[in-house]
């Protein structure tokens, strides 16, 4: 399948590239037990491993260690053999954005690719007063063509590794300054209570997750890890478009809780709006939440449905909602359309917007709206795209300063 027209006859493109490891592999978002095949790698003993795995977990994901260096409970010899070999590094910051209403977008170059242009992602930060979510990327592009969506207007490059992935939480608290020991950066619009500026992660960046199932899961476990950046996986969203198979094997294998994008009742709007329904339609989707492990009140199912102006926001759709999600544990969250160049979409009236979910509501479902943030910088749902791939060279120097003084 043609990989570069984007209209909405593709339901999923073909990645162009592959993942090329740089010369000297990073230890940042290796599983424990990955972590120890490196160490043996460098002659570690096996009955030492364990041990010196936590002495590394900890340096890196607590104290948030740059280098080996710095790890000073760690024996000079094993910090340099592990020097010689590995390093700890993350995506580095391009460009840094942050909205009139507190939101930062990074955008960020992944180390270890050769060619005439790196590979570049975008992840974003959205702090509220009790907590601050990190919306993390999966793939350099989006495998899916969702018609109201910025990000399905690209090219699939190719899918993260689980180290890019957890890379992209490390650079967001080396930019807020929370890790151990260090002083937390001092800006309006950041967590004023809780001790933790990121305490929620939401796999809703660009890419689809589960195309990208086993590095996702991975990054996961490690994003979850107690002795580490121990962010609970009641706190960590993945969002799909949809694809069926893998929802049963995520709920199994990584037991987040599970966001779906349905954004619309009939499966012939849906097949516009997400031309991944003419594979998976929505009675299977459906079938699939129904028998998603752990399902509970206590452990519900977001359903996402962006507000579209005469396209999918009438108060039949509403009620058809309803009818489509009886006996699932559910909330509906409501997000207005978030406009971008190009698209043929239009938000939904504010009174339209309040109607429907006073319709959700009534029906006993939470139906919360969500505040549109940072649509200045082009950071909002649906938005990501890495505009700043059109920044002049100069524009772009510019920009990355900025990200290094800031």
């Amino acid at each position: 399948m043609s990989a570069t027209p984007q209209t909405s006859a593709f339901v999923e493109k073909a990645p162009l590239e592959h993942y090329v490891p740089p010369a000297m592999p990073s230890l940042v978002g290796l599983t424990r037990a990955e972590l120890a095949d490196a160490l043996g790698e460098i002659g570690v003993p096996e009955k030492q491993r364990k041990m010196r795995v936590q002495q590394l977990w900890h340096w890196i994901y607590v104290r948030g260690a740059r280098d080996f260096d710095a790890m000073t409970s760690v024996s000079k010899d094993l910090r340099a053999a592990l020097a010689q070999r590995f390093t700890l590094a993350r995506p580095e910051v391009v460009a840094e954005q942050v909205s009139a209403d507190g939101t930062r977008k990074w955008l960020l170059r992944l180390p270890g690719e050769t060619g005439a242009r790196p590979h570049e992602v975008e992840c974003v930060y959205i702090p509220e007063t009790d907590r601050g979510t990190l919306c993390l990327s999966s793939q350099v592009g989006c495998t899916l063509t969702c018609s109201f969506c910025h990000t399905g207007t690209q090219r699939l490059v190719r899918n993260l590794t689980a180290g890019e992935i957890v890379g992209q939480v490390m650079v967001a608290r080396d930019r807020l300054g929370e890790w151990l020991g260090t002083e937390r950066v001092k800006a309006p619009g950041l967590p004023t209570e809780g001790d933790r500026f990121i305490s929620n992660i939401v796999m809703m960046g660009m890419g689809e997750p589960l195309y990208n199932f086993d590095a996702v899961r991975d990054a996961i476990g490690v994003i979850s890890d107690g002795d580490g950046l121990s962010i609970s996986k009641r706190r960590i969203t993945l969002s799909t478009s949809g694809v069926v198979p893998m929802i049963a094997r995520a709920g199994d294998e990584i037991g987040s809780m599970l966001a779906v994008s349905l954004h619309a009742v009939r499966d012939d709007l849906r097949n516009e709006l997400v031309p991944l329904n003419r594979k998976y339609p929505i009675a299977e989707l459906l079938d699939a939440c129904r028998s998603y492990p752990g399902l509970s009140n206590a452990r519900r199912i977001t359903f996402e449905y962006v507000m579209l102006k005469g396209v999918n926001d009438s108060i039949e759709d509403a009620k058809a909602l309803i009818r489509l999600l009886k006996g699932i544990p559910a909330k509906i969250n409501l997000i207005p359309f978030n406009p971008w160049p190009g698209s043929k979409y239009e938000c939904s009236d504010w009174e339209q917007i309040e109607k429907f979910s006073e319709v959700v509501f009534n029906a006993g479902y939470a139906s919360p709206v969500r505040t549109p943030r940072g649509r200045d910088i082009l950071a909002a749902c649906g938005q990501l795209k890495s505009a700043t791939e059109k920044l002049s060279a100069r524009e772009r120097m510019a920009l990355r300063a900025m990200a290094m003084t800031d």
